[in-house]
């Protein structure tokens, strides 16, 4: 069965809001949970997720609100941080993977971490059973993609286009997939652009698929009750689910 990986915003709009949110994703047939931590310059997310970011610390978010959502849904639910460096750096990489282990978080995604820094920090994941996941894109020459997938865990994030999440491009990546399945076993999940519109086409030839900006929209839609938001997030996930499947 291919997997389903969904992102959503940490505290957006309250701790207990995302709570009950990673739940009813649960529910809905969601694999795994990127839990966003919300970050003033999210360079790979379009202006969806953006804008979900900015309200979220413009609300208040601290570290600390990662932390209590997070010690209410890792036991239960599988779980990664998706978030940019800079909040990883200025708590400290290791000071995240003790909280990690402590909420028993999966590990991290980081798009800003380039391989070559992130692999100094791979000896500290490994002491805490945390795995940082890897990204791959379009534009990777074969040469690299041997050396960046060679020691993946847990899933390969392939984006689906080269820019920002959200917008909806579309590439031929059969090439690249290809070239990928030929040095790992590791699960392929592609993202960028992924719909109730688009995921059974771009689930084709890989193991699942990453949807963030398809949720976070109804999280932004102020005519919607918060009750009225997770039924419409958690419907859209199963049909997705569903569709993947067929």
């Amino acid at each position: 069965m291919k997997k389903l990986v969904a992102y959503i915003t940490s505290s957006f709009p309250n701790n207990n809001f995302t709570v009950d949110l990673a739940y009813k994703l649960k529910e809905s047939g969601v694999d795994i949970l990127e839990l966003g931590v919300p970050f003033s310059d999210p360079v790979a997310d379009g202006p969806v997720i953006e804008k979900a970011n900015l309200k979220a610390l413009e609300n208040g978010f601290k570290l600390q609100d990662l932390f209590e959502v997070s010690s209410k849904i890792g036991k239960d639910i599988d779980t990664l941080w998706m978030g940019y460096a800079n909040p990883f750096h200025h708590y400290g990489i290791e000071n995240f993977l003790k909280k990690a282990q402590e909420y028993n978080i999966s590990g991290t995604i980081i798009p800003d971490l380039p391989f070559e820094m992130a692999k100094k920090y791979s000896d500290l994941y490994e002491k805490y059973g945390k795995a940082n996941i890897t990204f791959v894109a379009p534009t990777t020459p074969k040469d690299r993609i041997k050396m960046l997938v060679e020691n993946s865990q847990k899933f390969i994030y392939m984006v689906a286009y080269a820019g920002i999440t959200g917008s909806g491009k579309s590439e031929d990546l059969s090439e690249i997939i290809k070239n990928i399945k030929e040095f790992t076993n590791t699960p392929l999940y592609i993202g960028f652009g992924v719909d109730e519109k688009t995921c059974k086409e771009k689930s084709k030839d890989v193991d699942g698929v990453i949807v963030g900006s398809a949720f976070v929209k109804h999280l932004l839609d102020d005519s919607l009750s918060n009750h009225e938001k997770i039924n419409k997030i958690s419907s859209l996930a199963l049909e997705i689910k569903n569709k993947i499947n067929e």
